[in-house]
């Protein structure tokens, strides 16, 4: 008979504790269960889990990172949904469409992260609104050198982010 998988015993042995922790965190038990699930996924995932000594402190840091993509998330539908309420209603996108955009924006915002904000800003307003390089210096008030440099710069970030996933 074969071993129990080391996430399964991590399941059994932690997903009380872990829900309860991350029910603190969010205040929601439903939140906190799907979080906590996600966590035990992302951990599926992984080809090895090493031996663990603290698997609480691991669960934790895990799960951290699950809880952040999860407020960047949130983040990104709330200024997307506050965004949708000017358009007109002639043009409002489905619930898919609406679904399909957060995601992308999500996808987006992990590509550029870790980039400055002007980076951040020059790549959207080339990629989102469609402005000229032109355009995007006086908006942000830099030369049209830099604007070149910081799209090369934030292309190439979402470039070995592709490459990576």
């Amino acid at each position: 008979m074969s071993a129990a998988h080391p996430v399964a015993t991590l399941y059994t042995e932690h997903h009380r504790w872990l829900h309860a922790w991350l029910r603190k965190k969010l205040g929601c038990t439903h939140q906190a269960a799907d979080l906590a699930h996600d966590t035990f996924l992302r951990l599926l995932n992984h080809d090895e889990i090493p031996p663990l000594s603290e698997p609480r402190a691991f669960l934790t840091t895990v799960a951290r990172r699950v809880l952040s993509n999860h407020w960047r998330h949130e983040r990104i539908e709330r200024a997307f949904l506050e965004t949708l309420a000017h358009w007109p209603e002639a043009i409002e996108p489905s619930a898919e469409e609406k679904a399909s955009l957060i995601e992308t924006l999500v996808e987006i915002d992990r590509f550029l992260d870790g980039l400055p904000s002007v980076v951040k800003r020059c790549f959207l307003h080339a990629q989102l609104d469609g402005m000229s390089h032109a355009d995007i210096a006086a908006e942000l008030n830099i030369s049209l050198s830099s604007v070149k440099r910081y799209l090369t710069k934030a292309a190439a970030q979402c470039y070995f982010a592709l490459a990576v996933d």
